[in-house]
């Protein structure tokens, strides 16, 4: 299945303020991306590396989006190192069941 992957870029360094941002700038473009509903491509966001602080706000963002998209899947990865963001997208391309998740890789 086809993925599209939309590149977050930008959030502030302060977790409750990058939260703000995401939420503000990039969730309406993540769900236009699922729209309409059955676009039939799955969605990864790709998040720049931070602190262990944006873990639940990046989780809680993505969990919710992969609940409001099935049958497509929702996924995320941080990092910063294109080899290894390239593996993880490939990975997830193939696994058909896991959707909802956070990959922090490289």
């Amino acid at each position: 299945m086809a993925q599209a992957v939309l590149r977050i870029e930008g959030l502030p360094e302060e977790a409750v303020d990058a939260a703000a941002r995401f939420y503000g700038e990039w969730l309406p473009k993540a769900r236009a991306l699922l729209d309409p509903p059955l676009a039939g491509e799955d969605l990864v966001l790709v998040f720049p590396p931070a602190d262990h602080t944006h873990r639940a706000w990046r989780l809680a963002a993505v969990q919710n989006l992969a609940r409001e998209a099935p049958p497509r899947r929702v996924n995320a990865i941080a990092g910063n190192e294109e080899q290894a963001i390239a593996a993880a997208l490939a990975w997830l391309a193939d696994a058909l069941g896991i959707t909802g998740q956070l990959l922090e890789v490289g």
